[in-house]
């Protein structure tokens, strides 16, 4: 652990008595959206000296997010992965980005 990070121990569980779990901690909701009501933004960061273009966050189940990243990874020329909601880009591609997710439906904030 480096120095300054604080080590958290919620892990969902109470310690009262017995072992028991905590339903609303463990349990993450997430509503499924379609192309059109999601509010997308662009974040670009560094890793490992190069360019990452990150868009998101995307509020779509596992098998369609997987599917718009293949096709936007073929469209782009580009590698990517989804992580989190997010999706990752290689280099910084954000205007293009813009222009095939605008294809597929996608909205973003102003």
């Amino acid at each position: 652990m480096a120095k300054g990070q604080k080590l958290s121990l919620d892990l969902g569980a109470s310690w009262g008595e017995g072992w028991s779990v905590d339903e609303e901690k463990t349990l993450k909701t997430m509503t499924l959206l379609d192309p059109s009501a999601h509010r997308l933004v662009f974040q670009k960061e560094k890793r490992k000296g190069k360019v990452v273009t990150l868009t998101g966050p995307f509020s779509l189940s596992e098998a369609d997010g997987q599917k718009a990243l293949s096709a936007l990874k073929k469209s782009l020329a580009c590698g990517g992965a989804i992580k989190e909601g997010w999706m990752e880009f290689q280099g910084d591609i954000a205007q293009k980005v813009r222009e095939q997710l605008e294809k597929l439906g996608f909205g973003f904030k102003r």
